[in-house]
């Protein structure tokens, strides 16, 4: 009879995907569509955050990103808007700010707040707090500083996708948690 530890067994939680709409999204971020060009700009417009940096607008070109994963990311001092060329379907994992001061160390969970490695302080994110949109056709989204995501993940084998952030966001604001390690959870898009 063989022996297991149940601490060393991952457990697959399998996520309905959301569809991304102004309403549904609000949480986190902007779902930004189309407007008649000349519309003066307004709240259905970005409301970037981009103060604290030089401003990085590029193309990421991204291969292999099953509909799975078991970390999740976010940037402290940055807003940051993602995009799939073309409007093919694509899907992100998200879950909300968690960023605190650093006098606060419990949230209404309970949980300790930590500090990143890039300074600021947050409090992981639970499992039951991480959700999956899925975002098609020609629009784009807008996260909020702090807003927990994974992805941009799809079915093709590679999507070219636009990313504004800063031009060192990847190097000095990218904290990542570890849901695998953490929690011995892997979240899967049940589609």
């Amino acid at each position: 009879m063989e022996s297991r530890n149940p601490k060393s067994e991952l457990t697959v939680i399998k996520l309905k995907p959301i569809e991304a709409t102004p309403e549904s999204f609000k949480e986190f971020g902007q779902v930004i569509e189309a407007s008649p060009d000349g519309e003066e700009f307004g709240p259905t417009d970005a409301q970037l955050d981009l103060s604290k940096g030089i401003p990085r607008f590029y193309i990421m070109n991204i291969q292999n990103r099953p509909l799975k994963f078991s970390t999740i990311t976010h940037h402290a001092s940055v807003t940051q808007c993602l995009g799939s060329i073309g409007g093919h379907v694509w899907y992100l994992g998200i879950a909300k700010p968690s960023l605190v001061d650093s006098e606060e160390v419990k949230n209404e969970k309970g949980k300790i707040a930590v500090q990143s490695r890039c300074g600021h302080f947050y409090v992981p994110p639970a499992v039951d707090d991480v959700y999956v949109f899925r975002i098609a056709g020609p629009k784009f989204i807008k996260l909020n500083r702090g807003t927990w995501h994974a992805g941009p993940l799809f079915k093709a084998d590679a999507m070219d996708f636009y990313n504004l952030e800063l031009s060192n966001t990847n190097v000095v604001d990218h904290t990542t948690h570890v849901f695998k390690k953490e929690n011995g959870v892997i979240f899967s898009i049940d589609e």
